[in-house]
């Protein structure tokens, strides 16, 4: 079923585009897939086009998929306060060929395309300002990539000698350690607690022998 916004980005585009529609959210939202070429022109009819009116760039994020040739997906999270309405753009990517930047059409994107860059390692190109953005200076590799290892592969510590904070390999050591298995509450013979019910106890008297 085509609603209104997706029978209008249509009769914009006209065909002159590569571009499908799918839904997500249980059929709420609206997502839009194109290629990397036709990635601006499409996003210069939907921000410019007054019937579309996406003024705005929500959020850039990316999507890993290790199994796929291009194994990144950006979104693009697009609103129009005109139509009140929101708009999710998808881009396959790889690790060679960049993406095109789109900060030129909304400047609040370069924040965004450096996080994804940093996250993912996608690169942007026309991106003026291509620095990491969460990690730190000289880290190495994507953490947000479903193989980067969960321990990654340099840690910090300061070192008291050299009077800074060093970088090296990443070592795993720990020391051996004997496990009991034995539950708590079945070592437990008294309860925290009883000893006070038999302080405050009060024995019954004794009933007396019968004199004979």
């Amino acid at each position: 079923m085509v609603d209104a916004l997706e029978a209008d980005i249509q009769a914009v585009v006209a065909g002159r585009l590569p571009l499908c529609f799918s839904r997500d959210r249980a059929g709420q939202e609206l997502v839009a897939h194109t290629t990397r070429e036709a990635l601006l022109p499409l996003m210069l009819l939907l921000r410019d086009t007054p019937s579309l009116d996406f003024a705005q760039c929500m959020d850039i994020c990316g999507v890993d998929w290790p199994g796929r040739p291009e194994r990144f997906e950006v979104v693009y999270n697009l609103l129009s306060l005109t139509r009140n309405a929101r708009l999710r753009v998808v881009v396959p990517a790889d690790e060679v060929n960049p993406v095109p930047s789109v900060s030129a059409l909304w400047p609040s994107a370069t924040w965004f395309e450096r996080e994804c860059w940093d996250m993912y390692g996608v690169v942007f190109a026309g991106l003026t300002d291509l620095r990491r953005l969460l990690t730190d200076y000289g880290f190495e590799g994507h953490p947000l990539r479903k193989d980067f290892p969960l321990t990654g592969f340099v840690e910090l510590r300061y070192d008291a000698e050299a009077g800074r904070v060093i970088q090296e390999p990443v070592k795993l050591t720990q020391d051996f350690r004997s496990f009991d298995f034995l539950s708590p509450w079945e070592a437990m013979t008294t309860l925290p607690g009883d000893e006070k019910v038999h302080l405050n106890r009060v024995e019954a008297p004794k009933p007396e022998a019968p004199k004979p």
